[in-house]
Order: C-alpha cells, then sequence, then structure tokens
C-alpha cells in the first residue's frame, strides 16, 4: 500500500513539473519559433504547396538509403499514430474544442519549420564512423555549426533515446485492446495481461524494425496511404450520418479556442491555457521542431536541400491538419447530436477510450460485445501504432549510432523492444508526461539549430525558386 502511494506522489510530482516546463516555454518555442519560419520563408508553406506535392515525383540517385517520398512516408508513419487519436482526445478533454484550433495553427507554422528541417537535414549531411552519408539534428549541428558544438548534438541524441521510445504508442494499443476485447470478454485487467499484450506487441514490432530502414520504408509506403485513406472514409461516413450538427461543431471549435474564462488564472491564462494544451498535443503528433523527422529526411537520396525541405513540409498537413481534423470530428459530432458525452477531469485521462466510445457512439451497430464503430477504430489503432513503432525504431538507432557508434546502433533495438513491453504497463499520465519532457528537451537543441542556420535555408531557397521560375 505504502509503495502504490509512493508511486502515485511521484507520478503527480512528476507530471505536475514537466506541465510547468512544457506548458508556455514549449508553446513559445514551437509556435513562436514556427510563426517566424514562415514570415521569414516568405510564407513558403502557403506559396509553394503545389510545388511540394509535384517534388515527390522525381526520382533521386544521390548519397542515401531512402527516397524522399519514402522518407515522407516514413515521417509521416511516425507522426500518424495514436497522437492523432489518443493525443486529439485528451486535448478536447483538457482543453475543449477551442485546442483544435490550436493544433490546426501548429499545423501551419509546423510545415514552416519542417521546410527548414528537411532543407538542413540534405544541407548538412555527415558521415558516421563508416563513412556512410547521416543526417539529423546531430549532423545539423555538428556539421552546420561546428564541431565545438557537439556536445549539443549528444544533448539531442540522449533525449532521442528517450523520446523515441514509443511510450503512449505501446501504452495506448494495450489500453485499445482491453477496452475493445478484453474487458467486454469479461477478463480482468491485471499487470499479467498488459505484459502479455505488451509482449505480442515487441514480437510484431520486431519483425519489420530488425531488417533495417530499407523495410521499415518499403511497408510504410504502401501502409500509410492505405491506413489515411481507410480513416476519411471511417470518418465521412460518420460526418455525413450527422451533416447537420458539422456546422456546429466548427463553431465551437473557433469558439472555444479564444474562449476566456473566468476563475484561475483570469482570462488571459485561461486563454494560454487552451492553446498551450493545443500545441502541446500537436507536437506529439506532427513532430515540427522535435527533429525526428529530420533524421528519416536526412537519409533520402536527394542532393537537393530545398527540394527536400519543400516534400517535409507535407508533413504537418497530413498528420495534425487532415487526420487530427478527421479525429476531432469524429468525436465532437456524436457530442454535438446528443449521442455521446466527453468525461470530465483529468484525474484518469484515458485518451484512446474517449475516442473509440465516441466512434461507437457514432457507429452503434451491436457486433459482439461492442460497435461497429469501436471496432473499425481499433483497426485503424492497430495500422497508427504499429507504423509508429517500425519508424521510431530507425530514430533510436541514428541516435545510438551518433553517440557510440555505428557499430553499436543496432542495439538499439534491443533495447527498444522491451521498453514496449514495459510501457504497455505504466499508468497513461506518467508515459504522456516522459514524452513530453523528451520532446521538449529535444525541440530546445533542434530550434536553436533551426533559428541559428535559418539564413543559410533562406538564401537556398531564394535561389532555388529563382531557377525553377527562369
Amino acid at each position: 500500500m505504502i509503495h502504490l502511494l509512493s508511486m502515485t506522489s511521484f507520478t503527480d510530482g512528476f507530471v505536475k513539473f514537466t506541465d510547468t516546463l512544457c506548458n508556455y516555454p514549449e508553446f513559445l518555442l514551437l509556435i513562436g519559433g514556427g510563426l517566424f519560419f514562415l514570415i521569414y520563408s516568405g510564407f513558403v508553406p502557403i506559396r509553394h504547396f503545389g510545388r511540394a506535392i509535384n517534388s515527390l515525383r522525381k526520382k533521386d540517385d544521390s548519397p542515401g538509403q531512402i527516397s524522399s517520398f519514402e522518407a515522407l512516408m516514413s515521417a509521416i508513419a511516425a507522426t500518424v499514430g495514436m497522437g492523432n487519436i489518443a493525443g486529439v482526445a485528451i486535448a478536447i478533454m483538457l482543453g475543449g474544442p477551442g485546442a483544435i484550433f490550436w493544433m490546426w495553427v501548429s499545423a501551419i507554422v509546423g510545415m514552416a519549420t519542417k521546410f527548414f528541417e528537411g532543407t538542413l537535414a540534405i544541407m548538412y549531411k555527415g558521415k558516421d564512423d563508416r563513412g556512410e552519408v547521416q543526417g539529423g539534428p546531430m549532423y545539423m549541428i555538428t556539421e552546420g555549426l561546428g564541431k565545438k558544438w557537439k556536445p549539443l548534438a549528444i544533448f539531442f541524441s540522449i533525449f532521442g533515446l528517450i523520446g523515441t521510445l514509443c511510450i503512449m504508442q505501446a501504452n495506448q494499443l494495450t489500453e485499445a485492446v482491453i477496452t475493445t476485447f478484453t474487458a467486454p470478454a469479461g477478463i480482468q485487467t491485471t499487470l499479467g495481461l498488459k505484459f502479455i499484450i505488451g509482449t505480442v506487441i515487441c514480437l510484431i514490432v520486431s519483425v519489420v524494425i530488425l531488417g533495417g530502414i530499407q523495410r521499415i520504408a518499403r511497408i510504410a509506403s504502401k501502409v500509410v496511404p492505405l491506413m489515411v485513406g481507410l480513416y476519411f472514409i471511417i470518418v465521412a461516413y460518420i460526418i455525413i450520418a450527422n451533416i447537420s450538427v458539422v456546422p456546429d461543431v466548427f463553431a465551437s471549435i473557433f469558439k472555444g479556442a479564444f474562449t476566456f474564462k473566468a476563475g484561475a488564472g483570469g482570462a488571459i491564462g485561461s486563454f494560454f491555457m487552451i492553446a498551450t494544451i493545443g500545441a502541446r498535443r500537436a507536437a506529439l503528433v506532427n513532430e515540427a521542431g522535435v527533429g525526428t523527422a529530420s533524421m528519416m529526411h536526412g537519409a533520402s537520396k536527394n542532393n537537393e536541400p530545398v527540394r527536400e525541405g519543400l516534400v517535409a513540409m507535407l508533413g504537418p498537413a497530413l498528420d495534425s491538419g487532415l487526420v487530427c481534423t478527421l479525429t476531432a470530428l469524429a468525436i465532437l459530432t456524436p457530442v454535438a447530436a446528443g449521442n455521446y458525452v466527453i468525461p470530465d477531469g483529468t484525474s484518469a485521462v484515458k485518451g484512446l477510450e474517449i475516442a473509440i466510445n465516441a466512434f461507437g457512439a457514432s457507429m452503434p451497430y451491436p457486433i459482439y460485445k461492442g460497435t461497429l464503430g469501436g471496432y473499425l477504430l481499433m483497426v485503424m489503432v492497430l495500422f497508427f501504432a504499429f507504423s509508429t513503432m517500425f519508424s521510431y525504431s530507425y530514430y533510436g538507432t541514428k541516435c545510438t549510432s551518433f553517440l557510440f557508434g555505428a557499430k553499436y546502433g543496432n542495439y538499439y533495438n534491443y533495447f527498444y523492444l522491451p521498453m514496449l513491453i514495459v510501457f504497455a504497463i505504466v499508468p497513461l499520465r506518467f508515459a504522456v508526461a516522459v514524452i513530453d519532457l523528451a520532446f521538449f528537451l529535444m525541440a530546445c537543441a533542434t530550434m536553436f539549430t533551426l533559428l541559428a542556420l535559418s539564413p543559410k535555408v533562406k538564401a537556398a531557397a531564394k535561389e532555388y525558386f529563382k531557377k525553377k521560375k527562369k
């Protein structure tokens, strides 16, 4: 009993510490920095969105491991995951519908940030101790800022080992299996059951990631378009079935984004609370400024930095733009129609359970001991969670290679795989706090580097677009 109380106290204290550190500072860093990139670039994400899509068609034959398309699909496979479902549900529960508006804002400025990330990932590629070309924040720092900044690259890599452990994915996938299958069947939820589910997850992931980046990219390039397309179809049905309340849903999002409530912190505090919740969850989704995606784009067979930047900026448009909006509509539509009530309070946050119940309320056709909507979302959860786990292992391998040498890189997977079992068991609040903290510290190193090297990107973009115009 004393042990459980001490664990609860530790979790509460750690979550409080993370909330304090990651709320306003993270909002200012990612949203403020992204807004700077958006303006400084001359609104490249808006002006050159079509060119970015066309950039995917070009074949790459420069040094690297994968194509630009495979890099984008692998990066999206990592970002389009549990955060797009559970993260959106948590944002709505904590900040109301208005948090979704700030996820949209984060998507727009995130596109600008990803443009700078993708460009610098190619501009400042480095080589590991085997002589193989690599990319990512570690090499942006050492090649772009200079060798004297290597401690910053080490700082990023250390927290990269934690941030890429798929903490939330393992945790929420376990919750999904329990909510959808074992609990309705009357099976008691125990640590032993979670351990078994975590072990199965570990075995499935191992089949893919032990095959290396080429296998990960090959699978991602096939799975990502399929899973996004299926998710769109499911949510489209929910929207059409409740089309009369869709305008009310969008109205609640815009109204909630600028709601000024009286009480603790005053009106301004209430406004920023909603904004930071949306931005923080979006950071978990699109990872713009965190530095993870630039490791994937740095592996691209592309010798045109700006073109890779254009490809990279499509990521936030798809994950925190399209997919998160689909999830928000699927959760808020049955609420507006009076068919579902979002739980109040934060003491037992269960993001995925909220989403599953919302989908079930919109598609209540009974199947076994569940609903059609719940089972369909569960299928998407499997797609989303596993695709993320596949790509994240590569990020951790890159960080390990930088810290300890390329010959030790693959050993990370033997740490990564059993940790999926560990985080299938821990409380969600603790899991979310750990990944939030790791992402924030990774973002500090990445955003500093992007800001310092931003003039290089602007000069390269000016020359690139001038040449394309001719």
